[in-house]
């Protein structure tokens, strides 16, 4: 989707000019909103005007439902079903759609303007507001090359890179940009802009299905959302780890596209992967199985093109990998399945675990010695996660859990002093304690599940499959953030999908007979990314001169002082600061390109 900037007001006599820019890798469209140059999908009455970018996984569905209420249809593809459902149910219809989207509909006669994004925030879409004018786009660049918004720093959404490396909700690191919110829509017209929810986590239906019916439905709701994905005009490949989320795309993809089935099975020079696991899925698949071996070469100017590609330092260094990945493909598909979401949907991380057992760490907490953890390189971990697990307020405790940075230490030493003072009044856990507010009424560990599927999905996974991906240009594809699926599951017991200490209780349950008992009883093996090493090698030298002498030095951004004790502690291998580190280096680039 190309940057659009549309007018109200006096000035523009009620009309919406034009402003269109389209920049990167993502696939293009132009809306020009005074009916000049390149023109937009538009409705057969002429009313309505469409740019789209995304998938709609149930297209033919709702076609099939428009037809039998009367709507004809001159293309075969998804934009025209959606711009029909909404001719027909207005904002009402975002919440049929099944599908990523990023969605911009120009209403003729009422001189408006709509746009939507997707309940998991899979499409981004940013936005800059003026009294009379909304600038709007894929990607924030395009955004700036309009020249209409300012490049300051937002202070808040710098705190919450310092502590999660990424921002969160609808904050970017641009003061005067934001993102709309997954499952929102907003119109634009004279009187001005507003925004509602079509889609909100709190109001999912809650299910009371036995642990057999709730089993036999998360098997058939599975098999159905990956029939959905594979729905494309070009041959569709899964990337396959070797983990119970990509074997059980494989296998099930296996049953509708038969023996042949591309997989891509990844090694790296830091990370070996589990490519014995991906092969006994490949054989039961009858797959055309790929293996590659991605070597983590020129590390550093990977660094700087993901930056320019995500237009914000991004701290989840997995993007690299994936970058990685995309690239070594080298366009030889163009559509792939991917695991992600399986984890926040299914409870497959620890942390679930953990959170039924509260109380216990808790107690620990207090008698812990925790100073004495804290100044150990080997107790660093236990010492964050007692810190966070022992907070009182739930919402900074959900928080806590979620980063690498300790309550003991603030990550925000590392900025100048003059930054630290603008930064000191925001609250960075501010975004956690408003989901725990709204999701109260949950078990924790069913809150925290809502709130990792509503922060930690969108504003870190998602933008980092989406961005890593797409500059390559490989379209992904997540089966299991499909919405028949997720509206079910999210609805599920907590103790559905962690029972007895076993994660991902239900999917496994539910995989038993189709996924190999050695891969659905193996353990959990975390994909690592070893940025600390890099600061310590390949990135070194980058970190010391962005750090130590860039213009982020120079200027205040850093602390020039506080990053040379850090990288010291840390190239000496005292303590490990590679997730803070990783993240001021990341800033720096940042400073350097866009402020």
């Amino acid at each position: 989707m190309a940057t659009v900037v549309a007018h109200r007001g006096p000035d523009a006599h009620g009309t919406w000019v034009d402003g269109s820019v389209g920049l990167g890798h993502r696939r293009l469209a132009i809306l020009d909103l005074s009916a000049r140059g390149n023109q937009p999908m538009a409705s057969q009455d002429g009313r309505y005007e469409i740019v789209f970018n995304g998938e709609i996984y149930n297209f033919r569905a709702l076609r099939s439902a428009l037809e039998a209420r009367g709507e004809t249809f001159t293309t075969t593809g998804d934009t025209e079903v959606v711009l029909s459902a909404f001719r027909r149910d207005g904002v009402a219809s975002f919440s049929t759609l099944n599908g990523m989207f990023a969605i911009a509909i120009w209403d003729r006669h009422e001189e408006r303007l709509v746009l939507a994004r997707d309940r998991f925030g899979q499409k981004p879409l940013y936005l800059h507001r003026r009294a009379h004018a909304l600038v709007f786009g894929s990607e924030i660049k395009s955004i700036l090359a309009t020249g209409r918004s300012p490049r300051e720093l937002d202070w808040a959404g710098l705190h919450e890179f310092c502590w999660f490396g990424a921002t969160l909700g609808a904050r970017t690191l641009f003061g005067q940009i934001e993102k709309l919110l997954p499952g929102h829509h907003l119109s634009f017209d004279r009187s001005g802009a507003t925004s509602a929810a079509f889609w909100s986590i709190e109001n999912v239906r809650t299910r009371t299905d036995s642990v057999e019916d709730a089993t036999a439905r998360v098997r058939d709701l599975l098999d159905r959302a990956v029939e959905r994905h594979l729905e494309s005009d070009v041959p569709v490949g899964v990337f396959l780890s070797g983990g119970i989320d990509s074997s059980a795309l494989a296998l099930l993809a296996a049953r509708y596209r038969g023996p042949g089935l591309a997989t891509y099975s990844v090694s790296f020079d830091f990370d070996p992967g589990e490519l014995a696991r991906a092969r006994v899925v490949a054989t039961q698949a009858h797959a055309n199985h790929h293996e590659l071996n991605v070597r983590g070469t020129d590390i550093a100017e990977v660094v700087r093109t993901l930056i320019h590609h995500h237009d914000q330092p991004f701290g989840d260094a997995a993007n690299i990998p994936l970058f990685l990945l995309a690239r070594q493909l080298g366009g030889a598909v163009k559509v792939v399945l991917q695991g992600d979401g399986g984890d926040e949907i299914f409870a497959g991380y620890r942390r679930y675990n953990v959170l039924g057992f509260a109380r216990a760490w808790q107690l620990a907490a207090r008698i812990a010695p925790l100073r004495f953890l804290a100044g150990r390189r080997s107790g660093q971990r236990l010492e964050r996660f007692l810190r966070a697990i022992g907070s009182r307020d739930a919402g900074r405790r959900m928080a806590l859990l979620l980063t690498e940075e300790s309550a003991s230490r603030s990550p925000v030493r590392l900025l100048g002093a003059a930054v630290r003072d603008q930064v000191a009044r925001t609250d960075p856990f501010a975004r956690y304690g408003e989901f725990d507010a709204r999701l109260r009424d949950l078990d924790v560990v069913q809150r925290m599940l809502h709130t990792d599927a509503s922060i930690l999905l969108p504003d870190v996974f998602c933008e980092k499959v989406d961005r890593a991906t797409m500059a390559q240009g490989l379209e992904v594809r997540l089966p299991f953030l499909d919405t028949e699926l997720t509206d079910y599951v999210l609805g599920l017991p907590s103790n559905y999908k962690v029972h007895r200490l076993q994660k991902k209780w239900l999917l496994r349950r539910a995989l038993r007979g189709t996924v190999p008992d050695e891969i659905l009883d193996a353990p959990k093996r975390g994909f690592g990314v070893p940025y600390g090493a890099w600061l310590r090698g390949p990135l070194r030298a980058l970190m010391e001169e962005a750090l130590l002498h860039g213009r982020s030095a120079r200027e205040g951004l850093v602390d020039v002082v506080a990053c040379r004790r850090a990288i010291d502690e840390h190239v000496g291998g005292r303590l490990d600061h590679g997730f803070l580190l990783y993240k001021m280096l990341e800033l720096a680039l940042w400073a350097e390109e866009y402020l």
